[in-house]
């Protein structure tokens, strides 16, 4: 919910500003700061530091050595130029954006938790937290670039810097956007590579665990703390139990809320009441039924691609309700703890174990697996030595499923972190490629847009810590997750920390797509993809017309179709 807009161009090209500045008092954005050409407008709730240097940081940053907001005196002390983005990324940590001259040209740095929202259009001359900002000022119209969206269904959940709208690009986390004049480059000034690369990897499992919980410990307080008041969304499941676990004795005021269908699978108030009695609050429990799962639905505001689905949406109207109710600042959540833990389903870890550490290792990690996966030895070595033998897998796959034939020769664009070393280990390329992927669960959740949306597992001390710990040591013992476990094996229940199983809501998706395939069969048949020649109208309609069978999950991808069409339905 940082709400801010850098006008590149200050009032030069505005034609009334009397009319702009009243739009700006209506949105509630007042002018917080001049950096050469570029006006910023940001609400009072959002953080504007101006930094001696001449820069400015939009939103939280902290010291890493005191975990402490940073102080004036810490800022002044930063170098100019050149060397500021890697002074505050080694130094400090929290979720910004850091604007600031550097010689004849201006640069734009997105800290790696991605935090703080960043889309851009040079050609429109504004940077902004949120497209619907840069509408209502008049700056841009919306246009859906047609490209855009062919990638986007073969490749879906995917990001690399384009989005759905003509002329508007999103800044990754990690990166740094320079202009100069009218030219731009982008530049990647943190990377997850260095952090699994042999100076950082650590050997010792007691030192990684030890690591992994101050670094989530740290992390967890410090938000709670400043956000002072917050609703935990608790789904039963490790992660989100390991971030209550830390919000024990907080100054915060805490309330934890847990969400039920009618359906088998998704019901874990079993497991979300131990972490709630844990802290001694009550869990709020939402009922989601069959009637608030509308298939047409209006998407955040400030989504510039698609996004929202059914459940997302469904979701955020009673997590919504619930804060309202309890008037919390801000919404946490366990999100991104399977990829940041190392949540792996492959032979990768004995594999990484064997070409770093030799055959005893391979062994060792090899039985960890057959443990994990409930599977013979033998089994689990066969898997290792195909793994082994193979060659790397690509980022992402292609599913052309129900797509007309047209788009079979669509090509994936590259997301800075697919750039892997020669010599990466393949459980490292499997977990960074899976966490390029984490970078879109903030979007399209609409409860972040009232409200902070906070994910600190996704901050950039834990990203780190985590990093640094090898594939191998996370199955140890034969458990997922084994190092997180270890790290908080005081601080959770016996019945959350051996957990093997995890809740789902597939058999919930299924029963909705049941009962409204035939809706969803006419919205996707006469909506704008089909218009556009997208979608293979033949088989969707023989998918449509037969039951579906026990094991069949293809109406997932259906559920992703309708996200695209609602997202295109509603741009205007």
């Amino acid at each position: 919910m940082y709400r801010y807009i850098a006008l590149l161009d200050g009032y030069a090209q505005r034609e009334s500003n009397a009319r702009f500045d009243q739009l700006l008092r209506q949105l509630e954005l007042p002018h917080r700061l001049t950096i050469g050409r570029i006006q910023i407008y940001a609400a009072e709730n959002t953080p504007v530091v101006p930094l001696a240097s001449g820069g400015v940081i939009i939103g939280h940053l902290f010291g890493r050595a005191t975990n402490t907001p940073a102080r004036n005196r810490d800022l002044n002390g930063l170098p100019t130029a050149d060397r500021l983005p890697h002074a505050l990324l080694n130094d400090f940590w929290g979720e910004y954006l850091l604007l600031h001259p550097c010689g004849d040209s201006v640069s734009v740095m997105r800290d790696p938790s991605g935090g703080v929202d960043c889309v851009y259009s040079l050609r429109d001359g504004f940077i902004t937290s949120d497209i619907s900002i840069a509408t209502q000022l008049g700056l841009y119209s919306r246009k859906i670039d047609w490209s855009f969206i062919r990638g986007n269904l073969i490749y879906p959940h995917h990001k690399a810097g384009r989005t759905g709208l003509v002329d508007v690009h999103e800044l990754l986390p990690g990166c740094q956007l320079h202009l100069r004049d009218r030219q731009h480059s982008i530049e990647q000034v943190w990377s997850p590579w260095p952090w699994v690369a042999a100076p950082h990897r650590h050997t010792d499992p007691r030192q990684a665990a030890t690591e992994v919980r101050d670094a989530v410990s740290s992390t967890v307080k410090r938000w709670a703390e400043t956000d002072e008041s917050l609703l935990l969304e608790l789904s039963g499941g490790l992660d989100s139990s390991i971030v209550a676990a830390c919000l024990q004795n907080t100054t915060a005021h805490v309330s934890c809320s847990n969400l039920v269908t009618p359906v088998p699978g998704a019901d874990e108030r079993r497991y979300a009441s131990l972490m709630a009695d844990l802290l001694g609050v009550e869990l709020h429990v939402d009922h989601l039924g069959f009637t608030r799962t509308p298939l047409d639905f209006e998407p955040p505001p400030n989504t510039v691609a698609p996004s929202t689905w059914f459940l997302q949406h469904a979701a955020n109207e009673l997590s919504e309700a619930i804060a309202t109710q309890l008037g919390v600042n801000s919404f946490f959540s366990g999100g991104g703890g399977d990829t940041v833990f190392c949540y792996t389903r492959t032979a990768a870890p004995a594999v990484d174990a064997f070409r770093e550490n030799g055959p005893m290792a391979a062994l060792r990690a090899i039985r960890d697996l057959a443990e994990l996966h409930q599977c013979t030895v033998w089994n689990a070595c066969r898997l290792t030595l195909k793994k082994l033998r193979a060659p790397p897998k690509p980022p992402r796959k292609p599913d052309t499923s129900f797509l007309s034939p047209t788009l079979a020769h669509e090509v994936l664009e590259i997301h800075p972190w697919f750039a892997a070393p020669e010599n990466a280990l393949p459980g490292d390329r499997e977990r960074i490629f899976d966490l390029a992927g984490t970078q879109v669960f903030r979007d399209g959740l609409a409860r972040g847009v009232k409200r902070h949306l906070r994910m600190p597992l996704l901050s950039q001390p834990v990203l780190e810590a985590c990093l640094k710990v090898p594939s191998w040591m996370w199955i140890a013992g034969g458990r997922n997750r084994a190092v997180a476990r270890n790290a908080f094996n005081d601080s959770l229940p016996p019945d959350i920390l051996h957990r093997r199983s995890k809740g789902t809501f597939m058999n919930y998706s299924g029963a909705v797509y049941r009962r409204n395939k035939h809706l969803l069969k006419e919205y996707l048949l006469t909506g704008q993809l089909e218009g556009k020649g997208l979608i293979d109208t033949d088989a969707l309609r023989q998918f449509f017309d037969r039951d579906l069978a026990a094991r069949d999950d293809r109406f997932m991808r259906i559920f992703d179709l309708c996200a695209a069409e609602s997202w295109v339905r509603h741009q205007h």
